[in-house]
């Protein structure tokens, strides 16, 4: 006898990648962490952290974090909602906007923590078909008229950046609201950040996990119209972001020469790991973000995982078609990229 909802008995649950402890020398690329350290000025900010403030409720829309961003972003604080990682923020979404009468529209392959959300809420899906290339299927996503239509941009695990012209035609076709998850957008060329001016029924979606190297910190925020962030407040939980993340949070933003550095820096190491792994004949889609999507000449994805995971390295596969013939890598330091692709070589040579 079951005690939960039909629907959650037969949900597939969201699997992350895997963690190894932090003692383990595993070259960890498989879930999309920066490999360097958060900022100084965001740890200073950890260590200082009045223990009075840990006795009591955290502000409840995690105003530090929220006026910070509004500064770096240029935009009016009520313009902001923050969230417990993005992933909280995509929650609210799907609560306030999904259920079994309003239907969720999405490109595939993409973050698959959409589907299972459209799920819990017993919402219908449509889920549209990229080509190989990842062009945006515009015209498909909005003649699927949904109440909730996702875009990742970049999109994960293909790295691949739809134009801001082709999101401002879907915002401007879709009959309900469309959310641009930008969580990998401070490692590409451009921003959607406009469109939330141009149309009220954008939202755009932003983590510090990536960028900001602060994926255990769980912030993220998203940016749109305040009518909008007014009706998602109403059924995030009552105080979804602590005060230590808060805090650790708006320092971290604020120091935008700490971040935009890093940025580069991983951008320099993807263009080398793209053209060494391209010079080992894999093909390897033009990413703006910070992984890589590849697929071996052989398309043999699975034996070259379980090899690499032997030899201590991580990086994700998906069993699924059409990514069971693909890999998405991480992009490391120097030092750990080198040592992935002296990795692939020896497989290689097998």
């Amino acid at each position: 006898m079951s005690y939960l909802r039909p629907v959650i008995d037969q949900l597939n649950a969201y699997e992350p990648g895997e963690q190894p402890p932090l003692s383990s020398d595993v070259i960890k690329l498989n879930t999309n962490e920066n490999p360097y350290l958060p900022s100084n000025t965001a740890m200073k900010a950890l260590k200082m952290v009045d223990p009075d403030r840990l006795r009591r409720y955290p502000q409840p829309l995690a105003d530090e974090f929220r006026q910070s961003a509004a500064r770096v972003l240029k935009v009016d604080p009520e313009w902001i909602l923050v969230g417990n990682g993005s992933d909280d923020l995509l929650t609210m979404l799907f609560r306030s906007m999904a259920d079994t009468e309003r239907s969720v529209a999405y490109p595939v392959p993409t973050y698959v923590l959409y589907r299972t959300l459209a799920e819990i809420q017993g919402a219908p899906v449509v889920e549209v078909p990229f080509d190989d290339d990842y062009t945006l299927p515009v015209d498909t996503l909005a003649r699927a008229g949904a109440s909730l239509t996702l875009v990742a941009n970049p999109n994960s695990p293909s790295g691949t950046r739809a134009p801001n012209t082709a999101l401002a035609e879907l915002a401007a076709r879709v009959p309900g609201v469309l959310a641009i998850d930008e969580a990998y957008v401070a490692f590409a060329a451009e921003t959607a950040l406009a469109l939330v001016q141009r149309f009220p029924n954008v939202i755009i979606l932003r983590t510090l996990s990536k960028s900001h190297s602060l994926a255990g910190l769980r912030l993220g925020f998203a940016i749109a119209q305040p009518a909008l962030l007014d009706g998602l407040a109403k059924v995030k939980d009552s105080y979804n972001v602590d005060v230590v993340a808060a805090l650790v949070g708006a320092a971290a933003i604020l120091d935008t020469e700490h971040t935009l550095a890093t940025v580069e820096r991983i951008r320099r190491s993807r263009a080398r790991l793209s053209a060494a792994l391209g010079a080992l004949g894999f093909r390897v889609w033009p990413s703006e973000a910070n992984f890589l999507l590849i697929r071996p000449a052989d398309g043999n994805a699975k034996g070259l995982y379980g090899f690499l995971k032997t030899n201590g390295i991580l990086v994700r596969y998906f069993q699924t078609p059409p990514l069971n013939d693909k890999l998405r890598i991480t992009v490391g330091t120097d030092r750990q990229n080198d040592r992935l692709i002296a990795a692939i070589s020896a497989h290689g040579l097998q």
